[in-house]
C-alpha cells in the first residue's frame, strides 16, 4: 500500500526536466525581449563608444572587454548551469532605475560618459531581474569587469595622462643618465647629447597601456587558482608594471634617436616596441605569482594524535 501511494505521489510530481523546460519556455521569450529592448535603448551610446575605441588609441583595448567577459562565462559555464534560476524582479527594477537615472542625468548635463555607465549598470539589473541573486553574485566579478570597457571621462583622464606624462619623461631621464647618455629635460621635451631634441607627446604618456595592462591583469587573475589577495595584488601591480613598461620604451626610443634615423626610432616606438611591451608584462606577472607562491607558506593539515580508550593502568605496575 505504501509503495503504491508513493508511486502515485512520484507520477503526479513533475521531473526536473520538466520543470526547467517549463522555465525555459517563459525565460528564452523574455530575456529576448529585454535585449532586443536594451540594445534599442542604448544603440546609439553603444555606437558613439565603439568610434571613440576606433579614434582614440588610449582606449583602444576597451573593445576587448564584452568578447573577454563572454570568454569568462563561457570558462564558469557548467557552474552558471547548476545554479538556480529565481528571477529578482524589485532588485532588478531598483537597479534598472538606478541606470536610467544615471542615463537622465548624462542626458540633461551632456555627461557622455554617465550614459555610457547606465548601460553596464542596465545590464546588471537584466542579470539580477532575469536569473536571479544567486547567479548575480556569481557574475559579479564579470560585471564589475565591464566597467573597463568605458573610455575615461575627459576630467579624470587629464588627471591622469599629465601626471603619466611628466613621469615617464622624468623617469626616462633618470634611466638615460643612469647609463651615462648626456640629457637635459625642459618639461616634456628631452634633448639628446644637446643637440637632438626628443618630445614626450601626449600620446606617449602611457595611458594606453596602462588600460590595456590593467584588462590583461583582470584577465589572469580570474583565469589563475590563487587567493583573492595574490589576485588584488597582480591587479594592482599592473599600474607601476605599465608605467615601468612605458619608460623603458622612451628610453628605447631615445637610444635609436641616437644611434640610428628618427624615422626608425618613430617606426619602433609606435609599432614594434607596442608588441614587445605586452608579452613582457605578461612575463612579469607571471613571475610576481611565482614570487608571491614562494613566499607564501602552505597550512599545515593539524595532526590528530590517536586517543586509546581502555582500562587505566594502576600506579606502580
Amino acid at each position: 500500500m505504501v509503495e503504491r501511494v508513493i508511486r502515485r505521489r512520484v507520477a503526479l510530481t513533475p521531473s526536473a526536466d520538466s520543470a526547467m523546460s517549463q522555465t525555459a519556455a517563459w525565460l528564452i521569450p523574455l530575456v529576448a525581449l529585454l535585449v532586443v529592448a536594451t540594445g534599442w535603448a542604448y544603440w546609439s551610446t553603444a555606437v558613439d563608444m565603439f568610434k571613440e575605441w576606433q579614434r582614440d588609441d588610449d582606449y583602444s583595448a576597451g573593445q576587448l572587454v564584452p568578447l573577454v567577459a563572454i570568454f569568462f562565462l563561457w570558462v564558469d559555464r557548467k557552474h552558471l548551469a547548476r545554479l538556480p534560476l529565481k528571477p529578482c524582479w524589485l532588485g532588478g527594477l531598483a537597479l534598472l532605475v538606478l541606470a536610467q537615472a544615471a542615463r537622465a542625468y548624462g542626458v540633461l548635463f551632456l555627461f557622455e560618459s554617465a550614459e555610457r555607465y547606465s548601460l553596464v549598470l542596465a545590464v546588471a539589473a537584466l542579470v539580477l531581474m532575469v536569473a536571479g541573486t544567486a547567479v548575480f553574485w556569481r557574475v559579479k566579478w564579470i560585471l564589475l569587469f565591464l566597467f573597463l570597457m568605458v573610455p575615461l571621462p575627459g576630467r579624470i583622464h587629464n588627471m591622469i595622462s599629465g601626471p603619466l606624462q611628466g613621469f615617464a619623461s622624468t623617469g626616462s631621464v633618470f634611466v638615460l643618465e643612469v647609463f651615462g647618455v648626456r640629457v637635459s629635460q625642459q618639461g616634456n621635451v628631452v634633448t639628446l647629447d644637446q643637440r637632438i631634441p626628443m618630445g614626450v607627446a601626449e600620446a606617449c604618456s602611457g595611458l594606453r597601456m596602462l588600460t590595456a595592462f590593467i584588462i590583461v591583469a583582470v584577465f589572469v587573475a580570474y583565469m589563475v587558482k590563487r587567493p583573492r589577495w595574490q589576485k588584488a595584488v597582480l591587479v594592482i601591480s599592473s599600474i607601476p608594471v605599465a608605467v615601468l613598461c612605458n619608460v623603458l620604451r622612451i628610453v628605447a626610443t631615445a637610444v635609436l634617436f641616437l644611434h640610428a634615423s628618427s624615422e626608425v626610432a618613430e617606426k619602433f616606438f609606435h609599432d614594434f616596441a607596442g608588441l614587445v611591451m605586452m608579452p613582457a608584462a605578461v612575463m612579469l606577472m607571471f613571475g610576481q605569482l611565482w614570487i608571491m607562491a614562494m613566499l607564501t607558506v602552505p597550512e599545515d593539515k593539524p595532526q590528530h594524535k590517536a586517543v586509546v580508550i581502555g582500562r587505566r593502568k594502576p600506579r606502580g605496575q
